[in-house]
């Protein structure tokens, strides 16, 4: 089979994987409750405002975050129509293009064949970690593809310092490097450059930085990532802050984005301090689990980078170049964090590299390959597919009607951890997911036993393949689970109901959240009505709120008591229905629209 017939079945190969795992959730289940729903209701407020360079959420300014994925999120929209799956388009495509240009930069580290650069894109596109944390709308994905590009840009460009003009990989990469900057912040840049610099140090060619066109690279990335900078510091400059709260006596996007979100967060010192931070030692440890069953053949691929960096055998350019480029990378990623703040998946950035190592290995096809999927992969995976089936066949059946919520423990100083509601699951639980623990199981089994037994037969390539459908199934077991798990962690079922009450929404109608933005952001983006906040004025909007054009969203008890008593439409969500029905009575009818997930919609019609 000649070269271009190879490129193209592993390429489509990768597609029908993409497409499967990431198409097939784009319209399941609805949007999750905090930044999952607050980042696309941004979008979706900019494209009815105007306005792209100051993001609003419930029309108070947002300044926690860069505005790329809001762009992307209200393009999607504009031209889709203002729906979750529209807005979730954008992240599905840039998972695309990481696994293309992973499977690029594979083609230039393992040039002996296309297996390395394809079970590195295979790797990383059935991986637990990508899949997971692009079911819900954040940059890290994007992070990690900005990453890979400017590697792969840079290797060139260093290349062609030697033969010809750098320029264009130059040019390149300083695109890349303001696109980064655009999508998350100062880490954008810290990460390449960091590993520019120590790359030519290690390599010793620090001759070679003044031939990367460093004057027009830098004009490049000035005229992509200053102009955003620039509007939104003149846009929203500093104004005088309240005493008492930590804050300067004046302050503006320019002290929030740039020293509060990036060197106070750096340094745990963040106002408001809404994130929980993973220990060290978790934190290591999650590297390996995102990267999962991948994960099996990194100590096989780590001892081979050894001897090739220490010189233990013969290696060539290429080799040594590519067992550099991918340590590197992931120590910059992983050590960078490890001496800041970090939560549980600040990893993602670092998966490619990984990816690549575990590609790279499995190419190689050696003994140790087999040996680690036979002590390693084997046993877990049917230790898991053991616990899977035992909770798909013993757990209770549910009654008609029941509500996830009701047999669930609550262990609220999680939920600052993305996958903090994970621990609320209990054994009665298991009986709401018999059909995803079911798939779960047979997944297990097909990407440990059943992939070992083609390894230990010498079929590696099929073992491979098999190894990546099994865990396919495993992830679309996840997001089955986490369609039953989301009348929980999103409020899309409550929109609906607030909808359907109100047949048309009158002008005065007024729909409350019992507490924080978070506890319920969805309604904002269902509903498309504002939503006023009962003392909730705190974290994410609670900056912006300092405004004197900030819409009088917050509700305190009180008030919220006088509101009942008077004819307008109220609908609100709370987590307390029962002490709230109580109070509210006293200032006039209280009746209950619906209820999922823990949460209840109480109006006064």
């Amino acid at each position: 089979m000649n070269e271009l017939k190879i490129r193209t079945r592993s390429i489509a190969t990768i597609v029908l994987f993409w497409l499967i795992l990431q198409v097939g959730g784009l319209f399941t289940p609805g949007l999750l409750d905090d930044v999952d729903s607050v980042y696309l209701e941004i979008a979706r407020e900019m494209l009815h405002r105007h306005d792209y360079v100051t993001p609003y959420i419930d029309g108070i300014r947002f300044f926690d975050k860069p505005p790329l994925m809001y762009w992307m999120a209200a393009l999607s929209m504009r031209v889709l129509g203002e729906t979750d799956w529209a807005g979730r388009i954008p992240l599905a495509l840039a998972v695309l293009a990481l696994l293309l240009a992973v499977y690029a930069l594979g083609r230039r580290l393992y040039p002996e064949s296309d297996r390395g650069a394809f079970y590195s894109s295979l790797a990383l596109a059935t991986a637990i970690g990508p899949y997971l944390y692009t079911r819900f709308y954040i940059p890290d994905i994007l992070i990690a593809l900005w990453m890979t590009l400017s590697v792969h840009l840079f290797l060139i460009a260093l290349d062609r310092v030697k033969t010809s003009s750098a320029l264009i990989p130059s040019l390149l990469f300083a695109a890349t490097l303001a696109l980064n900057l655009l999508t998350k912040g100062l880490i954008g840049i810290v990460f390449p450059i960091l590993f520019v610099l120590l790359y030519l140090f290690l390599t010793r060619q620090f001759r070679a930085l003044p031939k990367l066109h460093l004057i027009p690279s830098t004009l490049v990335f000035a005229a992509i990532a200053l102009p955003w900078h620039v509007m939104a510091a003149l846009r929203n400059p500093a104004i005088p802050m309240p005493s008492g709260l930590g804050l300067p006596q004046k302050a503006g996007w320019a002290w929030f984005y740039l020293y509060n979100e990036h060197f106070a967060r750096f340094l745990g010192k963040r106002i408001p301090h809404d994130y929980g931070q993973t220990p060290v030692w978790l934190f290591w440890l999650y590297a390996a689990i995102w990267i999962m069953p991948w994960t099996t053949f990194l100590p096989g691929a780590i001892a081979t980078i050894r001897e090739q960096l220490g010189h233990r055998i013969e290696v060539t350019i290429r080799q040594r170049e590519a067992a550099l480029t991918v340590t590197l990378w992931a120590l910059i990623v992983l050590i960078f964090f490890t001496l800041s703040s970090r939560q549980e998946y600040y990893q993602l950035p670092a998966l490619p590299a990984l990816a690549l190592m575990a590609g790279g290995q499995l190419a190689r096809n050696t003994r140790s390959n087999l040996t680690w999927h036979a002590r390693f992969l084997v046993p877990l995976a049917s230790l898991v597919a053991i616990i899977c089936a035992f909770y798909a066949l013993t757990a209770p059946h549910p009654a008609p009607q029941a509500d996830l919520f009701t047999v669930l423990t609550q262990n609220v100083a999680n939920y600052n951890l993305s996958l903090g509601h994970l621990f609320d699951l209990t054994g009665p639980a298991m009986g709401f997911f018999r059909l995803p623990l079911a798939l779960t199981a047979i997944g297990m089994l097909i990407l440990g036993p059943a992939s070992y037994l083609l390894r230990r037969k010498s079929h590696s390539h099929a073992a491979n393949l098999t190894l990546a459908a099994g865990m396919t199934v495993v992830l679309l077991a996840a997001h089955e689970g986490l369609v039953r798990f989301n009348p929980i962690l999103g409020s899309k079922g409550l929109s609906e109901a607030i909808l359907t009450a109100q047949q048309s929404p009158r002008p005065d109608d007024l729909i409350l959240i019992d507490g924080e933005l978070t506890a319920g952001s969805t309604l904002l983006f269902y509903t498309r009505q504002p939503v006023h906040l009962v003392e909730g004025r705190v974290n994410g909007p609670w900056f912006g709120s300092f405004w004197p054009d900030a819409p009088p969203i917050f509700e305190t008890n009180q008030t919220l008591h006088t509101l009942w008593s008077t004819p307008r439409r109220l609908y609100i969500l709370t987590y307390n229905p029962a002490p709230r029905t109580q109070e509210l009575s006293a200032f006039g009818p209280v009746h209950t629209l619906a209820s999922a997930g823990g949460k209840t919609i109480l109006t006064n019609h």
